[in-house]
This record gives C-alpha cells, sequence and structure tokens, in this order.
C-alpha cells in the first residue's frame, strides 16, 4: 500500500478556493465512505478547517489520479480550477507531512496548538466511519507521540506571537496566578475573543466584557463563563478589574486617567495591568503616569511578538530534527510489513517439518525404541530439514557467483556476529 497526502492549505491556495473545497462537519462522513469506494483506496481521513483541507489516504497501487479525481468530482471543480493549488505528497514525505501539520510547523501562526485537535478529531471520526486501517491508524498515532514530543522537547508553543497571546503572556508577568484575578475586556471583536481565550485557557477567575453592543458582548462572555456589561458601566466595574484589556474601533479614548485613579483609591492601590492594542488608543496615554498601573500599547506587544517568533523559529530548527528522525522510524515499520507474508510462511515451513519429525520420533519411541536414539535422532533429523532448503540455495548461489547473496546469508543468520 502506498501513502498519501494531498490537498490545498493557506500556503498553496487562497481563501476564496479553500471554501470551495471544504467538508462541512454533517458531509464529513459521507465523503469518507465515498472515497472508499474508490478502485484503489484502502483507507482515509478528511482533515478540513479554515486554512486547510487535506486527504491522508491508503492506496492499493503507486498511482494518485483516481483519488485526485474523486476530490475534484466530490466538490464539482475542474482539473483547470484546482490542480494549480493542489499539493501532492507520496510515502516518507507525506509522513513528514502529517508530522510537521501536527506539530504546528505548517500553520499560519508557527507553533499553534489548535490544528493537533483538529487532527485528532479527524482520525476520531474516520475511525468512526471505518476508513482507518492498519497503517494510517499506526501513522496517526505516531503523528499524536511525535507532537507531544515536540511540545515537551522544544519550546515552540511558548513564546507569544500574536498581540492576544503576548498581551496575555505579560499580564502573567505581572501576576503570576491569574486564576486568582478578574479581567475586563473593553471590545468584542477577533482578538479580544483571543484573548479571552488564552485568559480562560489560563484559568482566570472571572471575565467581563464591555461593549458597545452589549448583545455582543453576552456573545462573547457566554463562551468563556464570563460577565457582559455596556460601556457606560465600566467606571464602577474597574474596582473588579485586575487586567484590563481594549480592543475597539473608537475614534475616541474609552477609559481616562480621572476613572482609573478613582478605581486604584477604592481598590486600595492593588496593582492593574492594563493593555491598550487599539489605534487609535482607547486608553488616554496619562494613565501610564499613575502608580501602581502599568500600562501596554500595541508598539510595546510588537517587540514581545518579536522575541517570541525568533524563539518558534529556533524551536522549529530543533523540532523539523525530531521530525526527521521519526519519519525515518516510521518508514523502518512500513517497510517491516511487507516482511510479514515472507515471515508467515517461513514459520509455517518449519512448523510442518516440526510436526513430521515429531510423529516420527512419537512413532519410534512406540515402537519400544531407546528413547535417549530418540532424541538424537530427532535433533539431526530436524536440524537437516530446517538447513536443507536454505543449503541448496546458497550452494546454488556460489556456483552463479551470486556473492551478494552469501554476503546477505551471513548477516541473516548472524554468522558475522558469532565470529565477533
Amino acid at each position: 500500500m502506498t501513502l498519501l497526502a494531498f490537498g490545498i492549505n493557506h500556503k498553496t491556495a487562497p481563501v476564496d478556493i479553500r471554501e470551495k473545497v471544504a467538508f462541512p462537519p454533517d458531509t464529513l462522513d459521507a465523503a469518507l465512505q465515498d472515497l472508499l469506494t474508490c478502485a484503489s483506496v484502502s483507507e482515509a481521513a478528511i482533515v478540513s478547517t479554515c486554512n486547510r483541507t487535506e486527504l491522508y489516504v491508503g492506496v492499493d497501487n503507486e498511482s494518485d489520479q483516481a483519488v485526485i479525481e474523486w476530490f475534484r468530482n466530490f466538490h464539482n471543480l475542474s482539473a483547470k480550477e484546482l490542480d494549480p493549488y493542489l499539493f501532492n505528497h507520496s510515502e516518507s514525505a507525506a509522513v513528514q507531512h502529517v508530522l510537521r501539520v501536527a506539530s504546528g510547523l505548517d500553520s499560519l501562526v508557527l507553533g499553534e496548538p489548535q490544528i493537533l485537535g483538529q487532527i485528532k478529531d479527524a482520525y476520531q471520526k474516520a475511525s468512526a466511519a471505518g476508513a482507518i486501517g492498519q497503517q494510517l491508524n499506526r501513522l496517526f498515532q505516531h503523528t499524536f507521540a511525535v507532537a507531544k514530543q515536540v511540545r515537551t522537547e522544544t519550546a515552540i508553543g511558548a513564546s507569544p506571537v500574536s498581540v492576544a497571546f503576548a498581551a496575555v503572556s505579560l499580564s502573567k508577568q505581572i501576576f503570576a496566578d491569574v486564576s486568582e484575578h478578574t479581567a475586563l475586556l473593553i471590545g468584542a471583536g477577533e482578538t479580544i475573543e483571543l484573548v479571552a481565550r488564552h485568559l480562560h485557557e489560563q484559568g482566570i477567575r472571572k471575565i467581563i466584557v464591555a461593549n458597545r453592543t452589549v448583545e455582543r458582548a453576552q456573545e462573547l462572555a457566554h463562551l468563556f463563563d464570563g460577565e457582559a456589561i455596556a460601556l457606560a458601566d465600566i467606571p464602577a466595574r474597574l474596582i473588579e478589574a485586575d487586567i484590563i484589556i481594549s480592543s475597539t474601533a473608537s475614534q475616541l479614548p474609552i477609559l481616562g486617567k480621572g476613572a482609573v485613579e478613582r478605581a486604584l483609591k477604592a481598590r486600595k492601590h492593588r496593582p492593574i495591568f492594563m493593555v491598550d492594542i487599539a489605534v487609535p488608543r482607547d486608553i488616554e496615554p496619562e494613565v501610564s503616569e499613575l502608580n501602581d498601573v502599568y500600562l501596554y500599547t500595541v508598539d510595546d506587544l510588537q517587540e514581545v511578538i518579536e522575541e517570541g517568533r525568533q524563539s518558534r523559529e529556533e524551536a522549529a530548527k530543533q523540532a523539523e530534527e525530531i521530525i526527521e528522525n521519526q519519519v525515518d522510524h516510521f518508514m523502518g515499520w512500513l517497510r517491516s510489513l511487507e516482511a510479514v507474508d515472507t515471515i508467515r510462511a517461513y514459520r509455517q515451513q518449519a512448523v510442518h517439518l516440526r510436526e513430521e519429525a515429531l510423529q516420527h520420533a512419537e512413532r519410534q519411541l512406540a515402537s519400544g525404541k531407546d528413547p535417549q536414539q530418540v532424541m538424537g535422532e530427532l535433533a539431526r533429523s530436524l536440524t537437516n530439514k530446517l538447513i536443507h532448503q536454505p543449503t541448496v540455495q546458497l550452494n546454488r548461489a556460489a556456483y552463479e557467483g551470486r556473492n551478494e547473496l552469501l554476503s546477505q546469508a551471513r548477516s541473516l543468520f548472524g554468522l558475522d556476529e558469532e565470529e565477533n
């Protein structure tokens, strides 16, 4: 069987093409069943996210045209429309690809962890659909183990590389344990949602979302067991906020020095960490003059992000070395499958010779022959039977001058090891 990995991703195709080949969750099971009807396909899994649609397939021959044609037909696209955007890997290149993807090395944000969960979900759905066989099962289990190794042995996911991640990372420098603190998030856009997600993952005690449209704030707050308020309620709630992160489209500051100063007095000068991601700024610059306030702007975050990017790129080099070794490890296992039938046939032949020799010995014992003599004859007979065919073939190889076979036989039978 040949392993294939093909499809499109954010590196090979624009978003309008990626949208056309996405597999909605409610179509995935039917798609897998249909794919398995291709004559050459024996195993399959489909990974479909906003950034990639990738198929991992086991085919019974080296041709990939049948599955690529199925991919086109399923999405009603012509070769001209789709093929310029396709990537296509086979065997070791396919293994390397899935290991890199699962480890976050092929992601839009280097080292992001979400893709591993998405691949696990794809594997579980393919398995439930009966589309996973021996080789893909082993490949995905190997992939999960390698991704974990990369996370454990490198710093691929440790450093911030997004504004949201950088903001939360800075907050942890001020508050070592965020689980004891409350965050006030101003705005309800994508960046604030990512901030909320990171804070929630870090175990923040409470999230308050303030937004001009309270309904949108409620939608976001609900995702993270938080509370929604209007912008007008911010001054009254500042006393609760240990962490304030703001990102709105307002043309005027939302939070002024006076409101923060009053909140600090009510808090008895317990520190407040603030990040103003907005441009124009949501928080008056003069707020930074107050004691017990740690105010960062988007420019401050860029320095943190650049440091994180460099750190992740260095970690990525280490991860690539791990993956290279693990590709070799998996391909070795794959090659070992080719020996299974040969080993089984050789073992069956040996068992047959053993049974013949044993039955002959049992008949001799039953006739009253000396047991010691029978045992000796059994040992000689079985040895001769087992080595007869290999001996015949070695003699023939020597006669024909096939010295490479003689050399391989010494390695196969461990004769060189015995001499050492």
